[in-house]
């Protein structure tokens, strides 16, 4: 990242690729001449299928 961006346009940067991109933030490093590195990674997300119901088996 440009070291001469804000600290407000960074962060309007980054949440956008979190909201829009299914982004999260994994790591932001400063270094002291103001340049920054930002680690982000897709954001996972776990989906449970609805389809069919658990069957529960109450015989035991």
């Amino acid at each position: 990242m440009d070291r001469n961006l804000s600290r407000g346009a960074v962060r309007k940067l980054l949440t956008d690729h979190a909201e829009y991109g299914g982004w999260e933030l994994t790591r932001l490093r400063r270094y002291r001449d103001g340049t920054r590195d930002v680690w982000i990674r897709r954001k996972i997300i776990k989906v449970r299928s609805t389809l069919e119901p658990p069957t529960f088996d109450r015989t035991s």
